[in-house]
Order: C-alpha cells, then sequence, then structure tokens
C-alpha cells in the first residue's frame, strides 16, 4: 500500500472517531430528555394517583386468647397457675373472587409530555365459607372474638371514585378508609356483625369499586378460585405479573382479557400463613397480574436504538463514499468527509427534537429525508455528477430505511443487521475485486470541486 492511501485511510479513521463526540453528546441528550420526561410523568402520578394494586377482601377477625401456663415459685416452691392473654387474628381468603372491569383510558399533559391514566369501573363479588368455630381445633371457650371486618388493599387510596357499600348476604354496609389491617398497607375496610361460631355458614359479598390510577392496573387473585375480567379502550396492552391472561382478545379499539387461577396455582393460602406468622410475606404481596397502559411506542428508547447504530452507520456511508473516490479517480479532501459525517450526526438530534412532537416514524421519515437531500446534493458536486450523487443518495436512502427495519424488529434485529455487513461486504468484494490497490494514488486524481 503506497504512503498517500495509508494517509488517506488513517485521516478517514481519525474523522470517525472525532464523529463519535457529537453522537456521545446527543446520547447524552437522549438519557437527560428520557429522565425529564420520567420526572413529569411521576409528577402527573404524584397530583393524581400511582398504579394501582388491588389485594382482597379478606375477611379479618381479631380475637383475645387466654393462655394458662403452670409455673413454680422461686421462694416458697410453690406451683401456681399464670394465666396471660394474647392477641391476634384469624385471616380467611374468598372461596370464590370474581371481579368484572370496563377500563376507559384518557391523557393528561404537561408541556410536551403526556401521561396516561385509567378509569377502571370494577364489579367484585364472591363468598366466603366460614368453617364451624372458625376452624379453630383447640379449646374455643379459651378464645373472645371482637368485630370482624372485611379488609381490602387498595395502593393508592386517591384513585377511589365511589362511596363504597358492601353487599354482605342481604345487609348493606359502609366502609371505612384504611385497610386495618398493616397486611394489606392502605385501603379500606368495612366492619361487619358479630358472626355465630357455632355451625360453617357462608358469605356472599358484592361490592362496586371506581378506581382510577396511572400506568398500570394489577390484581391479586385472593379466591381458592379467581376469576378476572376486563375491558378497556386501549389497543396495545402489555400483560404483566406471575400470570397471563386464559383467554384475550386485542382489538383497534381495545382488548378483553379474562383470568382464572386456583388456589393450587397461587398458593396464596399457604403464603398469607407465613406472611401471618411472623415470616417472609413477599410471596403473598408478589402473587398478582394485571396489565399496563403504557404507550409502547417510547420515542426516547427508539432514539437510543437508532443512536446505537452510528459507528457502523457512519463507516459504511464513508465506505461508500471512499469506493466512489478510488473507483472514478476522485480526490475528496477529508473536509468532505468530515461535513457528510456531520450530517449524519445531525439526523440523530433532528429524529430526537421531532419525536417529542410528533409520531416516531413521521419524525423519522422527516429526519432521514432532510439528511439525504443534503446529503445528495453535497455528494453530487463533489463527485462532479448528478448521477453518481444519485446513486450514492439512493444507497444511503437504503440505509436509512435498514435502519428504520431494525429499530421496529427488536426480535430479527440481529439477523437484520448481520446480514446487511455480509452484503455489505460481499458488494465491495465485487466491485474492488480487479482494482489495483498498489496503484491507486500513483497517478494524477482529478482536484475536488
Amino acid at each position: 500500500m503506497n504512503r498517500s492511501l495509508a494517509i488517506k485511510l488513517g485521516l478517514i479513521a481519525l474523522l470517525i472517531f472525532l464523529l463519535m463526540i457529537p453522537i456521545i453528546m446527543i446520547d447524552g441528550m437522549i438519557e437527560e430528555r428520557q429522565g425529564l420526561r420520567d420526572e413529569v410523568l411521576q409528577d402527573i402520578a404524584r397530583s393524581s394517583s400511582y398504579s394501582q394494586q388491588l389485594t382482597g377482601p379478606l375477611l379479618v377477625l381479631p380475637y383475645r386468647k387466654t393462655l394458662r401456663e403452670w409455673k413454680t415459685h422461686a421462694k416458697t416452691g410453690q406451683r401456681y397457675l399464670e394465666e396471660r392473654e394474647e392477641r391476634g387474628r384469624l385471616y380467611f381468603l374468598p372461596e370464590r373472587f370474581v371481579m368484572g372491569g370496563d377500563v376507559t383510558t384518557e391523557l393528561r399533559a404537561r408541556g410536551i409530555y403526556e401521561a396516561r391514566l385509567y378509569h377502571s369501573n370494577n364489579r367484585i363479588s364472591g363468598h366466603f365459607e366460614l368453617p364451624a368455630q372458625f376452624g379453630i381445633s383447640e379449646d374455643f371457650a379459651d378464645y373472645r372474638f371482637e368485630a370482624p371486618f372485611l379488609s381490602v388493599g387498595i395502593s393508592d387510596i386517591r384513585g377511589i371514585k365511589n362511596d363504597l357499600k358492601l353487599k354482605l348476604n342481604e345487609q348493606t354496609l359502609g366502609f371505612q378508609p384504611g385497610s386495618a389491617d398493616s397486611l394489606l398497607g392502605a385501603g379500606v375496610h368495612a366492619p361487619l356483625p358479630a358472626l355465630d361460631p357455632s355451625a360453617a355458614q357462608r358469605l356472599e359479598y358484592a361490592f362496586d369499586l371506581q378506581l382510577q390510577g396511572t400506568g398500570q392496573l394489577d390484581v391479586t387473585p385472593v379466591g381458592r378460585e379467581s376469576q378476572v375480567e376486563l375491558k378497556a379502550d386501549w389497543p396495545h396492552p402489555s400483560f404483566v405479573g406471575e400470570y397471563l391472561p386464559s383467554e384475550r382478545e386485542i382489538r383497534q379499539d381495545g382488548f378483553n382479557a379474562r383470568w382464572q387461577t386456583s388456589f393450587f396455582a397461587t398458593n396464596l393460602e399457604e403464603a398469607l400463613g407465613d406472611c401471618v406468622g411472623g415470616g417472609e410475606c413477599h410471596a403473598f404481596k408478589a402473587r398478582h397480574f394485571g396489565v399496563s397502559f403504557v404507550d409502547p411506542v417510547d420515542q426516547y428508547l427508539k432514539s437510543d436504538r437508532a443512536i446505537k447504530y452510528a459507528l457502523l452507520f457512519i463507516a459504511l456511508t464513508f465506505a461508500g463514499f471512499f469506493l466512489f473516490e478510488v473507483l472514478k479517480r476522485l480526490a475528496v479532501h477529508p473536509v468532505q468527509y468530515g461535513l457528510v459525517g456531520l450530517s449524519l450526526a445531525l439526523f440523530y438530534l433532528l429524529l430526537l427534537s421531532l419525536a417529542e412532537h410528533m409520531a416516531f416514524a413521521r419524525a423519522y421519515a422527516l429526519a432521514a429525508s432532510a439528511c439525504v437531500l443534503l446529503i445528495g446534493f453535497y455528494v453530487s458536486h463533489v463527485l462532479h455528477s448528478w448521477l453518481r450523487g444519485a446513486a450514492f443518495t439512493a444507497g444511503l436512502a437504503g440505509l436509512y430505511a435498514m435502519l428504520y427495519a431494525l429499530l421496529n424488529a427488536e426480535d430479527y434485529a440481529l439477523l437484520m443487521g448481520s446480514l446487511l455487513v455480509f452484503a455489505l461486504l460481499a458488494a465491495v468484494m465485487v466491485l474492488t475485486r480487479k482494482l489495483d490497490w498498489y496503484g491507486i494514488g500513483k497517478t494524477t486524481a482529478a482536484p475536488a470541486a
């Protein structure tokens, strides 16, 4: 390889390295704008209501138990019976838990950022099966029971939009603020009338819950048999949690989803027992499923993914530029390489700024078109031919189209990228198969315009 070719390749490599400086700065700007967007969304949620997790209902029965223990007096050696009182609570999960929800969404904007809120109108019903003597196998006379209550955990009670009324068998009872149990955290509870422990009994319950939240709605399947059905006007649901819907239908105007679980699948009764016994409560709190209403088209995520291909994009464009130079015996100045490279870097800044105000596909088309036309116009003069400029412009437009395809094909991005690089390498090898690389630079090249 002659000295002039080595110097030219070294300058091109140096330019690529220098162009990574503005690329890194734009990448930092993407992270900064994304962080600002997340802060605004959190602020909107703070002013309305956060994501919601519904846990319950649970029937809670506080009790006091008399404990008796024989002890020996330290001085006299006489034995005596000591009595003390222990407080605790019995927890009963529903035999059946049914929830039907009709969800509508709306956008709340602050500046250029938008947060998606949902309003869920839910009907919750089912029944409890209480065993005789509440399932206590010890001396029942040692127990004294306090007023029972029905507790429902709601992670952000600011989202409750209706006056909650509980229908228990034939009675209508009112809910009160607070879950009244630390196990469920925030929520509501309904005091119940005294329960008869002499025989097994069935308690039918039902109540309506209008709930507002931001981003995500989760439900804990507390029933021995649980059925949850949600209908929403959001066409891009992301189903989350430990259980996927058993049935779902996603349409352009919304979705329907149905979950069905049992104690065999959730093991919730054992998880609750471990939590009540002073053990780990993570298993009980983690048994939930739901749906996320977050927009899947994240302009910052796609802009960040696009900029990860910047080095490859610039290298391929410079390679095409260099091929025109060596095949057509043209002299292209490093400054001209640098201007083309800056135009390529500017594409990512245009894409970021436009995507904040319009759909990502439209922003990409506008930013790519502007850069392709600018570079095509400039290259036509550098290469002394509109035909060569048109060919270079067509190739550059093809690269932008391939990049967009890579951004939208997450599962096949590696395969498509590998095939693209292989195809371009093959094209370079075919075009330069008869090129005398040692002879490059020995003949006088035409000056650049």
